[in-house]
C-alpha cells in the first residue's frame, strides 16, 4: 500500500509536498526495518483541504480501515531551514512556538559517512528515549539506511533547546556532522502542533497531565 499510494498522492489536489516512510524497531532510530509501522507526511495548501481530503480521499479512507492504529498529527511551520529533493516545502508562518512544538529533522548521508552516521545513532536514542520532556519521538527513513529522519514532539521549546544543546551524544554528533560533511542535502523544521487524531495515547495523556498542573 506504500508503493502504490504514489499514483493517487501524485494526482490528489492541493497536496503540495508529500513524501513516505517505513520506520526502524524499537523507537525507530536503528537500521533494522519495522515492517508494521509506516508514516507519511502531507503538505497542504490549507489546513481546511487536508482535513477535507482524509476524510474524503480513497487512499486515505484505505489507510484508516486497514491499519491497526493510526495516529495523525496537524501541524503549523514556524520555522525551516534546508532542502529536501531539492526543495523547500515548509513555510513558515508568522508565529512564536507554542506549548507542544514538534521537530523534523532529514537528511541524506553520505554513502562514504554511513557507518560513521549509524555509530552514532545508539547514544542520541538511548538520551532522548529517557528525556521526560518528550511526548513522542520516532525515527523514519525514507530510503533504508541512507535518507533518514526523526520526528518528535516536545512540551515546549525550551526543553527541545536545553535537550539540542547542552554537552552529550546530540551535541557531539551535531558537531561531527558539521566537521566531517556528512550530508549531502538536510532539513530542519519547527512546527506548532494544532491537533492530534486517532491512537496516540501517550500525548494525548501527557497532555492532560499538563492541563491538570
Amino acid at each position: 500500500m506504500m508503493g502504490l499510494a504514489r499514483l493517487g498522492l501524485q494526482k490528489m489536489e492541493n497536496l503540495e509536498f508529500w513524501k513516505l516512510f517505513g520506520s526502524g524497531t524499537g523507537e525507530g532510530f536503528t537500521p533494522i526495518p519495522n515492517f508494521s509501522v509506516y508514516g507519511l507526511l502531507c503538505v497542504w495548501e490549507s489546513e481546511t483541504d487536508a482535513r477535507k481530503a482524509l476524510l474524503n480521499e480513497k487512499i486515505f479512507k484505505k489507510y484508516m480501515s486497514r491499519a491497526s492504529h493510526t495516529s495523525t498529527i496537524f501541524m503549523s511551520p514556524v520555522s525551516s531551514r534546508g532542502y529536501w529533493s531539492g526543495a523547500q516545502p515548509f513555510i513558515a508562518k508568522k508565529d512564536t512556538p507554542k506549548d507542544f512544538v514538534a521537530v523534523l529533522t532529514r537528511a541524506t548521508v553520505r554513502w562514504s559517512k554511513l557507518k560513521s552516521f549509524w555509530k552514532e545513532a545508539p547514544g542520541i536514542s538511548n538520551r532522548i528515549g529517557t528525556d521526560k520532556n518528550v511526548m513522542f519521538k520516532i525515527g523514519l527513513g525514507e530510503v533504508p539506511i541512507r535518507q533518514q529522519l526523526t520526528f518528535s514532539i516536545w512540551k515546549n521549546l525550551s526543553h527541545m533547546e536545553k535537550f539540542a544543546h547542552q554537552a552529550g551524544s546530540h551535541k557531539d554528533a551535531i558537531l561531527k556532522v558539521r566537521e566531517g560533511d556528512w550530508f549531502s542535502e538536510e532539513l530542519y523544521a519547527r512546527f506548532n502542533v494544532i491537533e492530534v487524531k486517532g491512537n496516540f495515547s501517550e500525548f494525548n495523556q501527557k497532555k492532560q497531565e499538563l492541563i491538570n498542573e
